[in-house]
This record gives C-alpha cells, structure tokens and sequence, in this order.
C-alpha cells in the first residue's frame, strides 16, 4: 500500500519490518557474547582468538554483499521471497548451530577425538554465520525500499525511526542475553533460541502483508534506468569492495579479484551506458568515513568505557546497553529534528557533535564523564546511518531498491576492509609515538610488522610485551592504553570531512532553492 493522499501508510507492514529488523539485532548480540564469553563458544568448541574473530567474520561480510546483490533482483522476485528467504536463513542457522552442538558433546569425547569433533563442529559454525549474515543482510534489503516507498513523502524520519529497531533490538537481546547468562553456560541454546522469538513474529505479521510496489516500478523507471543511476562509477565502488571482501575471505590471487572486478564493471557499464548520476557517487563517497565515524570507533569507545564499568563491578555488555538506548529514542522522534535542519541539516549538525565527543574521549578520565562525553557521541552517530539512506531515497528515486542499499553495504564494506583497520593503524600509530618518547629502544623490541590494504604497519605484540620486567610491562601498557585513547582526536578527522561534504552540499542546494525531495511517482 503506496501512501498517497487517499490511502494511509500502512502501519501492520511497518512494525513488521521494524521486528524484522529487530530479529538482525538479536542475532548479532548474542553471537557476540556466544564467541567473546569464554565458557561458551571458545569453551565447547576450543577457540582461539583467531578463531573467535574468524566466527564473528564470518557473519557480518554474507551482511554487507547480500545487500547490494539482492537490491539487483528484489524488485523481479518480490519482498515477500525475500522475507521467506531471510527466515529460512535464521532456521538453517539454529539447525547448524545445533548440530554443532550435538557434535561436542557426545557422550566419551576426549583427547584427539574431541579435537576432531570441536574442527567438525567448527565448519557448521562458519558455514552456520555465513547462512546468517546473508540472513540479516536480506531483511535490510526488503525493509529499507518497502519503508521508504509506504512513506514516501517523509522517508528520512520513517527510516530513522525503522532503524531504532537496531538499537532497539541490542537493548532488549543484550539485557535478556544477560538475565540468561547463568542458564546459557550449562546450554547455550537458550540464546539461539532467542532469536527465533522476533523472527518467527516477523514471519507471522508479514506472510499474509501486501507489499508495496516500489516507487521505481510504479513510476515507469525501467531497470535499466535503475542501473544508470547507480552508474559505473557506483559499480566500480561497491563491486571493488565486494570483490576484495570476497577475495580476503577466500584467500583469491589478486589477478583473480581484479579480473572479477573488470568483467563485472564492464558488463555493468555496456548495459547500463552512465558513468553514474554525480550526486549519489558523491554520497557514496561520503558513506565512507559516515561508516567509520559510526562503526569503526564503536570497539575503541567500548574499550574505554569497559574498563571503569568492570572495576565498578558491572556487566561490561552494559556499555553497549547505554549507547544503544540512547538511539533508539531519538531516532523515535527523528520527526521534528529533521524538519527542523532538513536532513543535510541534520548530518551536519551531527557531524560537529562527533568531532567535539571524539575530541572530549581522547582525553578524559574516570567513569562518569566518560559516559557524559559517550553520550554526546551517541547523540551524534545515532542519525547517521538512516539519515544518509533518507537522503539517497529522496534525492536519487529512480536508484529504486539497487541505490538506497548499495549505499548501506558501501558503508559496512567500507568500515570492515579500510575504516576499522584505519582507525587501529592511527591507535598503533600514535602509541608508537608514546613509547618512542617515554621509552626509548622498547618499541623496536614489542612491534611486528603487519599489512592491510593500505599497505604496511607496525603493531605491538601481546606476546613480545609478556617477555619484557613485569614494571616495564606495566608502564608500557599505561602508556599503550592512554595513547590509543589519545588517538580519538586525530580520528575526528572522518567526521571533520563529511561536515565539509556536508556544508558544500547545503550550499549547493541552497542555490537550487532549498532542498526538496524528488517525487517520481506523482498523485
């Protein structure tokens, strides 16, 4: 149901998506604590670190390249297949997960034949993740089009107040994943179990639902317009990001990814004949550091604010707790904030407010104003993400389904291939400064060099600092710690440059005559 001036939104379908989008919440908190708690995966199955990372991996690349891949079909098969097809995934992953379980813990596993059982059971764990990334990365590939399209004359705030079911979703399934975690160590079921709560609601509320058709279609765009829109430049962008992701993960000669990369951009640009329309390439560009400001800096931040909460005597899973509760309010009333600052408005105002928290984090101490100034982070990030995806909906109507999420999967692409890592070069970075300063000759002892896509680095090694006086290693960790949170100034520099890209872009508008929201449908 289109909302038109004789039809009203349908709202039954809108807090489907919005459960749906919950359920994608559920299963990231709790894998989290399943892989990070050491009494439950890295117990059962053997874990180390490496493997640890390696689970957690696994489940949110599938996220970010079913997004965009699906964006190319949904609007041939429907978002119903699409919903269906994001169920299936979370039931294959409870199955997986199961059987993993069963695997470790036969009766009489011991020594090598435990060994055996935890690789076995290892493989249904990975292939399990990746089921639910392709999962959680379907739902926002039907959700955002849908939402956008039901509420077409005020995307922006309907989107904003969509993606608190993220926020929304960490807050209910980290206090519930908590409250049970006395129970989860004699099974961790209990926690697979969790999601199938929103997931089989989703279901329900949208089996019988009647769709949308996507604003795209109901104009007259045809898909090769779609594709034009989106552009060869869009498809170099998100195709080299997908490519390299897969390329990583898969362990691909670099000829291979490169080769993969021309076929498709070639193919795409033969069919489509459009370098891409200027506006949406530029907001792409500026999803990249919008990611890393939002996404990237979350683990560091934690990091900070964990260390206060443990010697406090709180649940660490707190932190995340706090700052997610914070965005699912404001996004609820994202409404009169965005017709107050228009949404470039908006983001621009935020944009100041990430540069001035990050700036505050760098440097401040003790529990309290830690959350005071995580707080005005928060406040910061928490119009981001669904803000951006309002403005591509808005102004680039044509991209359909293919503009809105392509844009989303950039950003998660962008954050887990150069802004995460970015960002912990800048940490390594600047505590390479710290020690060359206040201890010299220490540094060349604990470092390794390291590469990412950008080129090489060098690292402290955890086990180098082990084998230094137990005082050098207590001053080398002092000063470690307190540079790399020093080193939240100079990450401000993403924020910094999307309020640029922000205020050109208001300018840019303001001489068009204001910005408005295109409307391809009509009355």
């Amino acid at each position: 149901m289109t909302n038109t001036d004789q039809q009203k939104p349908d709202m039954f379908l809108f807090w489907g998506c919005f459960i749906a989008l919950i359920t994608t919440a559920f299963a990231f908190i709790t894998r989290a604590f399943l892989i990070n708690i050491d009494t439950l995966w890295p117990a059962d199955f053997g874990l180390d670190k490496v493997q640890a990372q390696e689970l957690f991996g696994a489940g949110i690349w599938p996220f970010a390249v079913s997004i965009i891949l699906f964006s190319l079909i949904i609007d041939k098969i429907g978002y119903r297949v699409a919903m269906l097809f994001s169920f299936v995934c979370y039931a294959a992953y409870a199955f997986l997960a199961f059987t993993a379980y069963g695997i470790v813990n036969a009766a009489g596993l011991e020594g090598e034949a435990l060994v055996a059982a935890q690789a076995k059971a290892f493989s249904f764990l990975k292939f399990g993740s990746i089921i639910l990334g392709l999962g959680n990365g379907t739902v926002e590939a039907f959700i955002n089009p849908v939402v956008a399209t039901v509420f077409r004359r005020e995307k922006t705030k309907w989107l904003n107040i969509l993606h608190a079911g993220w926020p929304g979703g960490l807050v209910i399934g980290g206090i519930l994943t908590i409250l049970l975690g006395k129970q989860a160590e004699s099974d961790w079921r209990i926690l697979i179990y969790l999601i199938a709560i929103p997931a089989f609601i989703y279901l329900v509320m949208l089996l019988k639902a009647k769709f949308p058709v996507n604003e795209r279609v109901a104009s007259g765009t045809s898909y090769r317009e779609m594709l034009a829109e989106f552009g060869v430049i869009g498809a170099a962008i998100a195709g080299f990001l997908i490519f390299k992701e897969i390329g990583n993960v898969f362990a691909l000669p670099t000829w291979t990814i490169y080769t993969l990369l021309g076929v498709s951009v070639v193919a795409y640009g033969l069919y489509c004949k459009s370098l891409g329309r200027p506006l949406l390439i530029i907001l792409c560009l500026i999803m990249m550091p919008l990611a890393t400001t939002e996404l990237g800096t979350d683990s560091a931040i934690t990091g900070i604010m964990e260390e206060p909460m443990k010697e406090a005597g709180h649940h660490p899973l707190w932190v995340l707790i706090y700052t997610s509760a914070i965005m699912t309010v404001l996004r609820f009333f994202a409404g009169p904030v965005v017709r107050a600052l228009t949404p470039l408005g908006l983001l621009a105002v935020c944009s100041i407010l990430a540069i001035v928290g990050l700036y505050l984090l760098s440097f401040v101490q003790g529990m309290f104003v830690i959350f005071a100034c995580a707080t005005l982070y928060g406040i910061a990030k928490t119009y981001f993400w669904p803000t951006m995806l309002g403005v591509v909906s808005e102004q680039c109507p044509k991209g359909g389904a293919l503009t809105l999420n392509a844009i989303a999967g950039i950003g998660m692409l962008t954050v887990g291939l150069v802004g995460g890592p970015l960002i912990g070069t800048i940490q390594e970075k600047t505590a390479q400064t710290s020690l060359e300063e206040k201890k010299p000759g220490v540094y060349t002892d604990i470092s390794v060099e390291k590469t990412f896509i950008l080129g090489k680095y060098n690292a402290i090694n955890d086990e180098k600092v082990a084998l230094l006086p137990t005082e050098t290693q207590k001053e080398v960790n002092a000063i470690t710690k307190q540079a790399k949170q020093g080193a939240l100034a100079k990450v401000a520099i993403f924020p910094a440059t999307m309020l640029l890209a922000y205020l050109l872009l208001l300018l840019y508008f303001r001489s068009k005559g204001g910005y408005k929201a295109l409307d391809i449908v009509g009355h």
